[in-house]
């Protein structure tokens, strides 16, 4: 029967994620393709989700060494999504992400997957000189390049700080007298990109998909919202209700100060003090990039302030499901 009689089938690695959940949800609600979510766990609630929704589900460790079983699993997609789980930086010369990506780009590969969507960010090592060691960002983007050298179609999407970023790590502290402390790793009036990556990957990758010769070799940002630390806030209280003042964690002794427990990695405290200084330094993204494509084609992108009252955050900590 020709392929064009079936719905193309596009595996979400990493479904139980945000971005990957966006990813699966966005692809199966459009009705136009199949979806094979793969995660190490199908007892999750995010995953049983999406297997309600009509996903099949497979199970495979987002982790070094599965390469046959990722393979086995990608086997008869036209595309898939690819990302990296969050992983905690090591000593120079490791870099255990990109080890994994290029192993996902290989199953993918193998599998004759037709095109590939990485979640990707910007080399930092590149744009800094190497004044800067941030490997969150630089080894997604030599996981871009491997995969640009293979004889695939590819796309790479870049999300901006995430706004739950709050909720789950930066987590504004109580005090005594009932106020919030709400501690941002940025100075108060420096404008950077958030995004919801819940909500926005989806569109952008469902948008890729659909159109896959327009967007094929792009690297494309995906942001809700440029806003500054001293607007969060600002917004924060009038949404919330909550009495809270800004306070800034941007420097090392800062950051430290408001989360000592960031102080029991070393390696991680180095990544985090990096990774705002650049952003703040250089510009969290290239200065090519169309930063107004995701708002173009996904208007409804959600705000802080919409982020907030979507969420009824009052400013303690949440957790957005399993780890991948």
């Amino acid at each position: 029967m020709p392929f064009k009689s079936h719905k193309p089938l596009i595996t979400v690695v990493g479904a139980s994620s945000k971005q990957g959940r966006s990813v699966a949800t966005s692809l199966l609600a459009s009705g136009r393709y199949r979806v094979r979510a793969l995660s190490r766990r199908i007892d999750s609630l995010p995953i049983r989700q999406l297997a309600e929704l009509g996903a099949e589900i497979v199970t495979v460790p987002l982790e070094l060494g599965y390469r046959d079983e990722l393979t086995a699993a990608l086997r008869g997609s036209y595309g898939a999504f690819l990302m990296t789980p969050p992983t905690a930086p090591v000593q120079p010369p490791g870099q255990p992400e990109l080890a994994l990506g290029r192993e996902l780009a290989d199953a993918a590969h193998a599998a004759g997957v037709q095109h590939i969507v990485w979640s990707s960010l910007e080399n930092v090592e590149t744009r800094t000189g190497g004044a800067l060691w941030v490997p969150h960002f630089t080894e997604k983007a030599l996981v871009k390049d491997y995969i640009r050298t293979l004889p695939v179609r590819s796309t790479f999407i870049y999300l901006a700080f995430f706004y739950s970023n709050f909720l789950e790590y930066y987590v504004p502290k109580r005090r005594s007298d009932g106020n919030l402390t709400f501690a941002i790793y940025l100075p108060p009036d420096v404008p950077v990109p958030f995004v919801d990556p819940l909500t926005a990957t989806g569109p952008a990758v469902l948008e890729i998909f659909d159109h896959p010769e327009e967007y094929a070799g792009q690297s494309l940002p995906v942001i809700g919202e440029v806003l500054t630390a001293r607007q969060m806030v600002d917004i924060f209280v009038r949404v919330s209700g909550q009495k809270a003042h800004y306070a800034s964690a941007y420097t090392r002794d800062e950051l430290l100060q408001h989360f000592p427990v960031f102080g029991e990695n070393e390696y991680l405290v180095s990544e985090l003090v990096g990774m705002v200084e650049y952003a703040v330094n250089y510009g969290y993204f290239s200065p090519e990039r169309d930063i107004q494509w995701s708002r173009r084609i996904d208007p409804n992108a959600l705000t802080w302030e919409q982020f907030l009252q979507g969420s009824g955050w009052q400013g303690g900590q949440l957790s957005y499901g399993p780890s991948l």
